[in-house]
This record gives C-alpha cells, structure tokens and sequence, in this order.
C-alpha cells in the first residue's frame, strides 16, 4: 500500500512539474484590464537613458567562477573578457544587483558550462539588470557586450547530439548537449525577473552571441520574466534543449525574437516582441523576422532517436514596424524587416493564440518541401492567431503549395486588414513613444478565440 501511494504521489508530482500551460480565454501575452500587464514595474522601456550609477563597491570580474559565489545586492559587478562559470559551480545573483559589461574589451560574455547553473532570482520591484558598461552619455547600443549564454545537458539533434555553442571559438567550455543519452530534465540554474540589454558583441564578422542564448538546456531550468532588448543579434534563441519559459521580452533587437534551431521542444507561454522600423539586419546577412525556427542548419529531419524542433508557443503579441514608421516623426522601415514568422528547414513548429500586427511583409511563411510537408501532414501547428495590418497576410506567389492556404484559414486563424483596436494602446497617436503603452486586448477579436484542446497541449494542461 504505501509503495502504491508513493508512485501516485510521484506521478502527482512529474505531472505537475509538467503543466507548464495556463488556458486564458484571451489571445495574446495580456489578459484584458483590470488585470495588470505583466510587464508592469520590472521592464524598462528607455534603457538608453537610464542611469546605472555605480554602487559603493564595485567588484571587477576577470577570472572564470570555479566555485560556488554569491553576487549580492549593494554592489556593482563589472565583467572583462569571457567569464566562464564552470567546475560545476553555481552563481548566484541577488535582487537589484546590476552587472556590466566591459565594451572596450574584445569581447564579454557570461557563459554557463554544462553541469554549472546560473541563480539570478530578482524581484518586480528589484529585478537584475545585465547592460552596457558605457554612461549614458557614452551612448550605449547595440553589440556593447556579448550576453548570457547557459549550456545545458537536454537534447540537441546534430553531432550525435553534442555541439559547440556558436558565436565563440570552440573549447571545451563552449560544449553543450546530452550526446545519445541527453538529460532533459538538466538544470541550469534560475533566470527571474532579469533584464539583458545592449548584448551582441562582433567577435567576428557575422559571428556574434544573442542576448539570451540557450544550448541544450534541460526543463530543470525556470526562465520566467527576462526582457531582452538592443541585442546585436537575435533576443532569444534556442539551440536544442526543453526548457520551458514564460513572460518574455523582445524589444528593438536587431535580428529575431524568437529563434528556435536543433530540436528546441520546450513550452514558451506569454511573450511581448516590440519591434523597432529603424533597427534590422542586414538582408545580404540575415533577414529580421519575429520568429525564425528551423530543424537544423541543413534543413533535414532529424536522425532516428533525436528531437525534432517542435516547441509549442502560446499567447504571444508580437507588434511589427510598419504602422510604427507612419507616426510622427514618419521613418523609413528598415529593409531587413520581413515576417512575423519565418517557418523553415524541417521544423515542427507549433504557435497557438498569438496576435502578429503590423509587420512589413506577409505575416507567416513557411519556407522549403520539408516545412510545407510538416504543415500538411500536422506536425508544424498554426492555430487560433490573429494576423492584423499587412496587406499580404497569407503567403507569397508561388512559395507555397495552394494548400497551405486552407492549413492556414481552417485552423481558427483570423486576419484583420488594421490594427486599429485590437489592443489598448498599442501605439500613442500623437506621438512616436514607446513609453506608457497598453498592449491588453479592448472591445477586440482578442478578447476570445483561443483555444487549448489540441493534442500536443494536452501534456502540459493540469
């Protein structure tokens, strides 16, 4: 009998563990006033201007962390260099601390070894910051730093699934995968209530790390409420792994918002992607797109015992450039924008009850035999979003088969040719802010419409 009771209060246990989703009768990141955004007093929509004065004491950081240490509140911690966090140790950051980092070195970044765990637990009223080490009046932008980079034990679907994390020359510490036998319920650590900002250093050309870069990490991770914005690169991009993350921010990055590679098959729920028109890469490098996801770099399935890329996304609002260029002063869209969703190379894909607007060119493409095959037969998922404000918001002539049309407008997706109400305060009408906005659904399509019965939710719905 007790035997009995422990295995059911086990699978109590891993069930929970499991039930990462949260139904809402809304579409979108926000529930509808008076239920406050999310992103209320943590998130901060001017870092440009902020001040970061040092604290009392500064503590420089050149040297790897190869033991257990504690970052802690009243202090300023500046990194130099590429500081590894290895030796299986755990940093831990406490509440407010802000970390900067050093622009005139060639090259910082914080990286995460596998078997290590970075703790950065803030709070909404004290959250930690990553930034620039530049003044405000130095003029801090994008690339200033590199970011975070967290490596992980979880599944990745190339290389026998163990991998060189990209952005870094190769080494021992840049490793990141379980190989044949992953663990995917790895940890890396705890990421809460954490700000990232002005990352994306140029090691190299067209070699440079994301704001938050993920390999291979495990569901033993928790990332939840991490904004990134001015990366020099993609916000946030996942190479592998099954972490599961919730209330992400993704605001004026140069690149991608959400880029998902190498049998990333995590759970994303609640995300905000604010683009801005003058802010996107190069298009002879890389086009600018909201989500980009792909299989791997080959655009092949995945070899027999590997994961597919097949993450589920759920409630995200994702606002475009286009309508944003109009208001005063008017602004040219940068000509590396593109889609909201790039759906190429083998991925499975999977986005439910989401709002894409205002974006420059059509609104989802799906991109190549593979990923068009996958739409047909099921597997790469499109359901119950709104598409608003583009005048192309199906497919380009000629790309696609004609039957993804109905994969598309049988899948309870809606398009609306304006943005106009869908949100509260999506934009201010007199002026080009990005300040005191109010992306919560009002007297819209957003207020229902979702819908959270499809099969490959039902793992993670308590």
């Amino acid at each position: 009998m007790k035997k009995n009771y422990f295995i059911a209060l086990l699978a109590l246990v891993v069930n929970f563990a499991s039930a990462q989703i949260e139904p809402t009768s809304y579409r979108g990141a926000f529930a509808p006033a008076p239920t406050a955004q999310w992103t209320d007093s943590w998130t901060n929509w001017d870092p440009k201007n902020e001040a970061y004065t040092d604290a009392a004491t500064v503590v420089n950081v050149t040297a790897d962390i190869t033991a257990s240490t504690t970052w802690t509140t009243g202090k300023t911690y500046k990194l130099t260099g590429l500081i590894y966090v290895r030796n299986n140790a755990i940093l831990t950051i406490q509440p407010g601390v802000v970390v900067k980092g050093n622009f005139a070195s060639s090259g910082t970044a914080l990286i995460v070894t596998k078997g290590a765990k970075l703790n950065a637990i803030g709070t909404a009223a004290s959250p930690i910051v990553f930034t620039s080490g530049k003044t405000v009046a130095q003029g801090r932008q994008q690339g200033d730093w590199g970011g975070i980079i967290l490596l992980g034990k979880a599944g990745v679907n190339i290389n026998n699934g163990i991998n060189n994390i990209e952005g870094i020359t190769a080494n021992v510490n840049t490793e990141y995968g379980g190989g044949l036998t992953p663990t995917d319920n790895d940890s890396s650590g705890t990421l809460k209530y954490v700000r990232i900002e002005f990352g994306g250093y140029v090691f190299s050309p067209n070699n440079e790390i994301n704001g938050l870069t993920m390999g291979g990490v495990g569901s033993g991770t928790s990332i939840d409420y991490v904004q990134v914005s001015y990366a020099n690169d993609d916000a946030f991009e996942w190479f592998g792994g099954s972490v599961n993350c919730k209330h992400l921010v993704s605001y004026r990055n140069l690149d991608d918002d959400f880029d998902t590679d190498n049998g990333y098959k995590g759970v994303v729920q609640f995300g905000l992607i604010v683009r801005d028109p003058s802010i996107a890469d190069n298009p002879s490098v890389s086009t600018s797109e909201g989500f980009e996801s792909d299989n791997n770099a080959g655009g092949t399935a995945s070899a027999s015992g590997l994961d597919t890329t097949s993450a589920i996304f759920t409630n995200i609002t994702a606002v475009g450039p286009s309508f944003r260029a109009t208001l005063s002063p008017t602004s040219t869209v940068s000509s590396g924008h593109e889609r909201a969703l790039r759906l190429r190379r083998a991925t499975q894909l999977k986005v439910y009850n989401s709002i894409f607007m205002d974006f420059k060119n059509n609104f989802v493409f799906v991109d190549g035999t593979l990923a068009v095959a996958n739409a047909n037969g099921g597997t790469l998922k499109f359901k119950n979003n709104i598409m608003a404000g583009t005048v192309n918001a199906t497919y380009p002539g000629g790309v696609n088969p004609i039957s993804l049309n109905s994969w598309f407008s049988t899948n309870g997706n809606t398009v609306q040719t304006s943005s106009a109400g869908l949100l509260a305060l999506a934009y201010n009408a007199t002026t080009n802010t990005y300040l005191g906005l109010d992306y919560r659904p009002s007297g819209s399509a957003a207020l229902s419409g979702s819908d959270f019965t499809d099969s490959s939710m039902a793992p993670y719905i308590t």
